[in-house]
């Protein structure tokens, strides 16, 4: 199939199964979607003797979707600047420890722990997997998933202060996440090579930094620009085309795009244009039509993954190990965010109860899943990635269509 023939079909199948979602499930929309893609997945592979037609062609539109760099390369700057966009700053600026904390020690202290657990459970059931896989299978489901994390958010009962917590972890943590993935991923790669802090301090400047400073000078001239118009027709293609030129241009350079994409839609949140109130309904309409982009990728984006389901590896013998996952992530992110949470308990400001909230509210999506796919050829790859698929499956569906129990529950 050629690149606009898979669109139209990516496009319609989403909207059908939009369509089914709000018709009748009437789930949160980002949850109910992929639930339905899952169902329709799991009854095309059942059914595949039968309709081998069908099968086939899913199949072939799985494969031939790069899932990875559809994600990673297109998908992803569109969604964070989006979600930025729409994030605000001086709630952020209030909650900044917390913020940080969760997204630099967090996801270490996760990454670490989560390494451990399955390193040693991996001995018990007799699977052979070096702890290096084992870190790396860590660092690339640590991370919570802000396109998975802010899409229900919007739904949920949290208190304005916790959102703020969870929604600028989720921005700010791709950052630690990424540079541990790419750095054991090296080691995987080439076994010769030893560890060098020299070199991961070098690549995290480069990558975090280098990300947040692009992010910066892009939203800037963005803005510039912007309020040299009237219109907005041209305002938008402004936009349209710095987010397209952070993806490009920031692969090319070696930055982080999702802290880029971050940076600016954060600077252009509090944008404001020339002529007073006429220039406050252009940034109003501008808006609107970029939470109307952010939900419609979001739709695509997790039919998506339901769709992958047909062609991730499962294997009988991994399936114990994989459910036993999701467990290990729970218990990683507990501790790596419990104690900071004891140690600095008057600076975060968070309470057990937050605690449970900050826990259970750390969702996984599909970044997780496109790391996991990009991993080399290896012995392992297998089993990392269907239990990557697990551990998101569950994270959005439990999770999510869980939350506001569990904030009912624990806020007073």
């Amino acid at each position: 199939m050629d690149t606009f023939t898979i669109i139209t079909v990516l496009v319609t199948i989403s909207a059908l199964i939009s369509f089914i979602n709000h018709r009748f499930l009437k789930l949160p929309g980002t949850i109910g979607v992929m639930v339905i893609a899952i169902i329709l997945s799991v009854i095309i592979m059942i059914t595949g003797k039968t309709f081998p037609v069908a099968y086939s062609f899913i199949e072939n539109l799985t494969t031939e979707i790069d899932f990875t760099k559809t994600l990673l390369d297109v998908m992803l700057a569109f969604l964070l600047f989006a979600s930025a966009l729409h994030f605000d700053l001086d709630k952020l600026k209030a909650q900044k420890i917390p913020v940080l904390i969760l997204s630099t020690v967090g996801v270490i202290g996760c990454t670490t722990i989560f390494g451990f657990l399955f390193y040693w459970t991996a001995g018990l059931l007799h699977i052979d997997i070096p702890l290096i896989y084992c870190f790396l299978f860590g660092a690339l489901i640590s991370p919570t998933d802000p396109v998975a994390v802010l899409s229900i958010l919007k739904k949920s009962k949290i208190p304005p202060s916790m959102e703020t917590i969870i929604g600028g972890e989720s921005l700010f943590n791709d950052g630690v996440g990424i540079l541990l993935f790419v750095t054991l991923r090296e080691l995987t790669e080439d076994t010769s090579t030893a560890f060098s802090f020299t070199h991961s301090a070098i690549l995290f400047i480069q990558e975090v930094f280098g990300g947040i400073l692009f992010g910066v000078v892009s939203g800037y001239v963005c803005i510039k620009l912007a309020r040299k118009l009237t219109e907005l027709q041209p305002v938008l293609l402004i936009t349209l085309a710095m987010v397209m030129g952070i993806s490009v241009l920031g692969s090319l350079m070696h930055v982080s795009i999702p802290l880029a994409a971050v940076s600016a839609g954060l600077m252009l949140s509090n944008m404001q244009l020339r002529n007073g109130e006429a220039g406050q309904q252009i940034k109003d309409l501008l808006d609107k039509i970029w939470g109307l982009i952010d939900d419609l990728l979001n739709t695509i984006l997790f039919v998506l993954i339901g769709l992958q389901i047909v062609v991730i590896p499962f294997f009988s013998n991994y399936w114990l190990i994989s459910l036993l996952s999701i467990v290990f992530v729970l218990i990683a992110r507990g501790l790596s965010i419990a104690v900071p949470t004891v140690l600095l308990r008057r600076s975060l400001n968070v309470d057990f109860n937050k605690l449970g909230i900050l826990i259970w509210a750390g969702l996984r999506g599909g970044i997780s899943v496109a790391l996991a796919l990009s991993l080399p050829e290896s012995p392992y790859k297998s089993l990392i990635v269907s239990a990557s698929y697990l551990i998101v499956i569950f994270s959005i569906i439990v999770q999510g269509l869980t939350l506001n129990k569990v904030v009912n529950k624990l806020v007073k």
